[in-house]
């Protein structure tokens, strides 16, 4: 949730209580802050499914996927991460979860109803916010501020 606030969206209540994101009303967080860190992520996946840690694996990709949503491309590629690994682990469910999801990134980012946090897999409602882990958080925040002191902000 914290990424979309800091990115300007607003988070209301919506059928049944539930929260929903609106759109983005501010700048997102600068690509030149987000590229690095999805690139980090990518590698450590490929360091984790190397060494046969699917955890690991897992919660980078998880994590490529909520530091890509803001980027239609970028947010595509952490679902086709996703859907290759998941054909590599045999995981049928996960596949199928993810092929649906290439298809509706596009109305995702066109409509701008992505919603804040979702981890990107198949055993979370694409529909759904969830809770920003903590831990990437904080490395976005000092990603962030890296940026800024060394002027690379877009």
């Amino acid at each position: 949730m914290t990424l979309y606030l800091l990115q300007g969206a607003k988070v209301c209540r919506g059928k049944k209580g539930k929260e929903s994101i609106m759109p983005p009303t501010a700048k997102p967080v600068s690509k030149a802050v987000v590229e690095p860190l999805l690139r980090d992520q990518y590698r450590l996946f490929c360091q984790a499914r190397r060494i046969g840690n699917e955890a690991a694996a897992w919660q980078a990709l998880e994590w490529e996927h909520i530091l890509s949503q803001p980027y239609m491309g970028a947010h595509l590629a952490s679902h086709w991460h996703m859907f290759r690994y998941a054909i590599e682990l045999g995981d049928s469910r996960e596949a199928a979860g993810q092929a649906m999801r290439l298809l509706l990134v596009p109305l995702g980012s066109l409509t701008g109803r992505l919603p804040a946090g979702n981890n990107g897999r198949a055993r979370v409602s694409a529909f759904n916010p969830m809770p920003m882990p903590t831990s990437l958080e904080a490395l976005i925040e000092t990603a962030r501020l890296s940026a800024e002191r060394d002027g690379r902000t877009d």
